[in-house]
């Protein structure tokens, strides 16, 4: 048994919640998940987690080991890190995970920059709108949109995004423009369910907000279809204020009910708290943060 195979299988059971989970996002076979926890408890002659038909739950040995494991897959990350230099210069490989959109408009330009920079650094960038775990699938750096979980996780603020509806400037001219919330209902919508309720949308009046129903005419299953759509005067949408920039800046969309915006949602790059910080992860952080913040200032213009 390769025991620090075992013991990150074991980590990856833990943080998903359930042997199938794990299997799903290590994409290795759920027999092979179990036989990897069966092993484990077999050779440390304890039993890790109390099994019922819809949960895991750690035993007590469970729980002290989980400590322990984290601990000793941490020591030896480190150790594989100084020995390939990660410590003394900016070199090996950096892993970064962004929103689709937010990645494709704003870090790929910074990256370019940053590898011409740093030539001895090779990046892996993940573009997902789905938040992954940065311990379990060793992404070095994530930039994230929203409120951030009480988590070991450092957060460097970057500037904040916010909620924006849209439509073109032709569709407008055809069927008018809504001067409150609840116009909405006379209207085309387009709805993007990763953003809004599938069947409310959400704006500020005052210090309070409302809720409006919606009965969208189309919904889709990205940002950039809605956007898109919305340019094309399908009708009306609502999304973060990046997806709009370039329709905005072109004058095919026309933002609406500006004075009924929700909040500001914060923008942040996280990175995970290890005893020592890779130079090249140092680097990226310092050279991407203040980069980031000129181009998400120059959006809340």
């Amino acid at each position: 048994m390769d025991r620090l195979d075992a013991m990150s299988t074991f980590l990856a059971v833990v943080e998903a919640g359930s042997l199938s989970a794990a299997a799903r996002q290590m994409k290795t076979p759920l027999t092979t998940v179990s036989r990897k926890v069966s092993e484990l408890e077999s050779h440390l002659r304890i039993k890790l987690f109390n099994r019922s038909s819809r949960q895991l739950v750690l035993t007590d040995a469970g729980g002290s080991y989980l400590a322990a494991c984290k601990r000793i897959i941490a020591d030896v990350t480190e150790a594989e890190r100084m020995a390939s230099g990660e410590f003394t210069a900016p070199t090996g490989e950096l892993t970064v995970t962004a929103p689709v959109s937010l990645g494709r408009t704003h870090l790929i330009p910074i990256l370019a920059e940053f590898l011409k920079t740093y030539p001895d650094i090779r990046t892996n960038l993940i573009l997902t709108d789905r938040v992954q775990s940065l311990f379990q699938e060793q992404v070095d750096v994530g930039l994230r949109i929203g409120t951030l979980p009480d988590s070991s996780l450092i957060a460097v603020r970057v500037g904040t995004t916010r909620s924006v509806v849209c439509a073109n400037p032709t569709y407008l001219a055809a069927r008018g423009t809504p001067r409150k919330p609840e116009d909405l209902a006379g209207h085309d919508c387009i709805n993007y369910p990763a953003i809004t309720s599938p069947d409310v949308w959400t704006f500020a009046v005052g210090k309070t907000t409302v809720a409006v129903p919606m009965r969208p005419r189309l919904v889709v299953s990205n940002a950039e279809a809605a956007c898109d759509a919305a340019c094309a005067g399908m009708g009306i949408t609502i999304a973060l204020s990046y997806h709009f920039h370039a329709g905005l800046k072109c004058g095919s969309l026309t933002t609406l009910l500006d004075e009924f915006r929700p909040p500001t949602i914060p923008v942040n790059l996280v990175y995970t708290a290890d005893k020592f910080l890779p130079i090249k992860v140092r680097a990226f952080l310092d050279f991407a943060a203040p980069r980031l913040k000129r181009a998400l200032a120059e959006l809340s213009r």
